[in-house]
């Protein structure tokens, strides 16, 4: 057996026809458009590569501006937990740690959460899910089906992200990610991070389509790298002073 680079783009082909069918997009869009009208932010979460998700979301060219991208090393940055509490292994699967994430926030009542977790069952994002559904806030799981229903909840209440989330965009992807096996066990070429991109991106095309049909004019980055950028952004990020971070 060998492994052909080509068939990893055949896979992804396929599930990039399937993603744009999902009608949770428009829900999730929905409440996207709900939340900037009311003036909300969009939270956005992950832990690991799915960090790589919240960033599609916050701040980035062509993305909405009133958006946050909440991370494992906000205790540090914003808070007073040691440098070393990063060097855990451990650190995503304990669920004190969400807490400290969400209380370090600049959120409000009618801020949306995103949490993105390919697997669904790790301490931090259960407990924040649940503490975000507990503060009354919508939420929307970006996650794999899959995958999630494969395996246990490392959470004490057995609990998984999907199980609490309004909106639940399923990534498509295989239990353990990796679509391309290898002959002695296992695999390669993991797509995860590529259709919870595409969903991200999609969620965010419908929102802005949504508030220019309601005659609103989205509040959209420009590239930074473009000579209009810095000012353009600059004067939408002001509307939301104290209410959106753009930090590490």
């Amino acid at each position: 057996m060998t492994i052909e680079p080509a068939e990893f783009v055949r896979h992804v082909a396929d599930l990039v026809r399937t993603i744009p069918d999902d009608p949770e997009i428009e829900r999730a869009a929905d409440l996207f458009t709900k939340a900037l009208t009311g003036g909300g932010v969009i939270q956005a979460f992950g832990s690991g590569h799915s960090e790589a998700v919240a960033m599609e979301i916050a701040g980035r060219a062509g993305g909405l501006v009133p958006t946050n991208r909440l991370a494992l090393r906000d205790i540090v940055l914003y808070g007073d937990a040691p440098r070393s509490e990063l060097d855990r292994y451990d650190l995503e699967r304990d669920p004190s740690v969400a807490r400290a994430i969400l209380d370090l926030a600049p959120v409000e009542r009618g801020d949306l959460f995103v949490i993105i977790s390919n697997s669904g069952v790790n301490g931090v994002v259960v407990e924040l899910a649940t503490l975000v559904k507990e503060r009354g806030h919508d939420l929307i799981a970006i996650t794999s089906r899959a995958h999630s229903e494969a395996v246990p909840s490392r959470h004490p209440s057995g609990r998984k992200l999907a199980d609490l989330a309004d909106v639940v965009l399923d990534n498509r992807a295989p239990y353990g990610d990796a679509v391309l096996s290898l002959p002695a066990g296992g695999a390669t070429g993991a797509v995860s991070t590529i259709t919870s991109a595409l969903l991200a991106q999609l969620v965010v095309a419908q929102t802005v389509r949504n508030l220019l049909e309601a005659g609103e004019t989205p509040p959209v980055y420009l590239s930074a790298n473009v000579p209009e950028g810095d000012a353009h952004n600059l004067k939408l990020e002001a509307l939301y002073a104290g209410r959106i971070r753009r930090g590490a």
